[in-house]
């Protein structure tokens, strides 16, 4: 099945409206706006937020479709990337179709829509890597990844726009949820111990290193687990998940043949005023300065290929992320994403210190790229 160009499969007057959508300007939310609206979903609020929804979606949906059209190096035309594309013009015209939302019956038909949206985007992360993947075997080799520089900026906007939107779509359904979890308003936990999640994240990590290499470093936890503040666990879990399981892999690998004990791997939380900080600390030999840069690259991994196998990155969110190279770009824009960074600090010939910062006043409005 030939999949043609935007512009020969898709009426020229859907494609005007997809143009027009595109331009128009989006209006970010922070933390506190979604936990304060969302603490009291009563039928207005859902009303209202359903109604915003069906104005900001298409705005976000339609600037990605037309980025994937126009992508450098002939990335928009690989299979992969065409795929990604049809779903994003699927849903922007689901969304467009979609009448004024006026009561209750519509807006929870809406809501059945946006989830079915959600859906279809489950494997955008894997399908988009498959592209580039693509594109990776038909590019000469001498190309230093690094300077694909476009491709790694259209990525970090197209990912973290992706964060934004199935957190906006899944906090309004969550928000019908009969029966939340305590504390909980749609996705965010209003009173998250850090070191609870970070907990739970690295003993999921160090099971897959046990299932992978049959032993696993062990983990020291460092803070107050009674510590909590407001914040969205399952991001939490993502991205500590990702740091430990690298940190187990490089301690595993590197005492893998040796007679010593493998150091543990540390993991301190720290509550400041502005932020609470996650540091994990490995002795697993550290990067070299000069792959420091590379480990936040879309084309880089150290690990193997994964497209070499099979394997179902949609199911958990993308818990078996090794070998795309993704898992750290992706967490560094979780973290931004309401306002944090993620930085990390190596020592070649000894070990790394990954810092994660979140931001603990949940006013910093989304990044819209």
């Amino acid at each position: 099945m030939a999949v043609k160009k935007l512009c020969e499969s898709y009426s020229k007057s859907f494609r005007g409206e997809v143009q027009r959508w595109g331009c128009m300007k989006q209006t970010g939310v922070s933390l506190r706006y979604m936990m304060e609206f969302g603490s009291r979903p009563t039928e207005k609020n859902l009303l209202i937020s359903a109604q915003f929804l069906h104005k900001e979606l298409p705005i976000r949906i339609a600037r990605r479709a037309i980025e994937l059209e126009s992508l450098p190096y002939g990335l928009s035309e690989k299979p992969a990337v065409l795929e990604v594309r049809d779903w994003y013009l699927d849903s922007f015209r689901d969304l467009r179709s979609f009448p004024e939302i006026k009561d209750k019956n519509d807006e929870l038909e809406f809501t059945q829509m946006i989830k079915m949206i959600k859906v279809r985007h489950n494997n955008v992360v894997p399908t988009m890597a498959l592209g580039v993947q693509q594109l990776k075997k038909g590019m000469n080799p001498k190309i230093v990844y690094e300077d694909l520089d476009e491709i790694h900026q259209f990525l970090d906007r197209f990912y973290m726009s992706r964060i934004g939107i199935r957190m906006l779509i899944g906090q309004h359904v969550e928000l019908h949820n009969p029966n939340p979890a305590p504390d909980c308003v749609g996705y965010i936990h209003t009173k998250m111990s850090p070191v609870e999640v970070a907990r739970s994240a690295s003993e999921d990590a160090r099971s897959i290193c046990l299932r992978e290499y049959g032993s696993a470093p062990d983990i020291s936890m460092y803070g107050d687990p009674n510590f909590t503040f407001p914040y969205v666990p399952t991001h939490l879990h993502l991205m500590v998940f990702e740091l430990v399981k690298n940190s187990l892999r490089a301690v595993q690998e590197r005492y893998m043949d040796s007679d010593k004990v493998a150091p543990h791997v540390r993991i301190v939380v720290a509550d400041g005023i502005e932020d609470v900080t996650i540091k994990v600390s490995d002795e697993g030999g550290g990067i070299r300065r000069s792959g420091l840069p590379k480990i936040f690259t879309y084309l880089y991994s150290t690990a193997k290929n994964p497209l070499d196998e099979q394997s179902d990155l949609g199911s958990a969110g993308g818990l078996t992320m090794a070998g795309y190279g993704y898992g750290l770009p992706i967490s560094r824009l979780y973290a931004r994403y309401f306002g944090g960074d993620l930085q990390i600090i190596s020592m070649e010939g000894y070990g790394t210190d990954a810092y994660l910062h979140l931001s603990r006043l949940g006013d910093s409005q989304e990044p819209l790229p």
